[in-house]
């Protein structure tokens, strides 16, 4: 039986970054959204932090009010933390999918997967909350036994596992450690779909993690984003696109 299509979401998140470096409207994360998915996205995502370090408020509603419009019809993605205030603007904004995620103002970026275990009841209610609302709840995790069984317990239909412990230790050239990680990734992905659970990926990958990961059949959606806004500061945002879609598609023709 053949792996199902491999869906790519596209994070905006660091188009808003440099807008924001010098302040003022550009360049336009919205703009950015639309050219993604024109150039063959499935969906957008973007990370509305507490502290507004690169998307804002008006841009989740902006992002909402232009790709759900009939022509374009694309799924979004809201990255937020499990804080009464996310919440309120997730519920106000009606997002395709809300995906929890951990933060911490000193971090630059995500470093690791929601504590499901220690946050449990909390992440529950906000689940089932989210859930009364219509939308779809997703948990970023690391690939661990333990994180995949919270996760059925709270109720969330997807999960997005953590891949930046697998990607820095092949950057760092760890060879043993990459191999350790992606070994946990596997029995992961495997173990999400015996659950019953949506299994996602994410953080950190490039042409060359994505073609590897994809190989694994269990996982139907990457997201990815600043590896691809970077590379479009030398390609263009469409090529940076095209070339992600031909390694997912070439990874996945070795998928089982």
């Amino acid at each position: 039986m053949p792996a199902p299509f491999l869906r790519l979401g596209v994070n905006i998140d660091h188009v808003a970054t440099v807008r924001n470096a010098r302040g003022g409207d550009h360049p336009d994360p919205v703009r950015a959204a639309l050219l993604a998915i024109e150039a063959g996205a499935d969906g957008i995502t973007a990370h509305l932090r507490e502290d507004r370090r690169h998307i804002r408020d008006e841009d989740m509603a902006r992002l909402k009010r232009e790709i759900s419009r009939p022509q374009i019809s694309k799924p979004l993605n809201f990255e937020m933390a499990a804080t009464d205030e996310m919440v309120a603007i997730a519920l106000h904004t009606r997002p395709h999918a809300s995906c929890l995620v951990p933060e911490k103002r000193s971090e630059r970026t995500t470093e690791g997967g929601l504590d499901v275990v220690g946050g449990h009841d909390h992440l529950k209610i906000i689940a089932a909350e989210l859930k009364r609302a219509g939308v779809r709840v997703s948990l970023f995790i690391e690939p661990s036994m333990e994180a995949l069984d919270a996760a059925q317990s709270i109720g969330a239909p997807i999960v997005e596992l953590h891949t930046g412990s697998w990607c820095d230790a092949l950057f760092h050239g760890q060879t043993e450690k990459a191999d350790h990680e992606f070994g946990r990734i596997r029995v992961a992905a495997a173990r999400a779909h015996e659950l019953g659970i949506e299994c996602h990926a994410g953080h950190g990958l490039d042409f060359d993690t994505a073609r590897t990961i994809a190989s694994l059949p269990q996982i139907v959606e990457l997201n990815i984003g600043h590896f691809l806004v970077g590379e479009a500061i030398f390609i263009g945002l469409p090529k940076a696109l095209a070339k992600m879609r031909a390694a997912m598609d070439e990874g996945r023709q070795h998928a089982g």
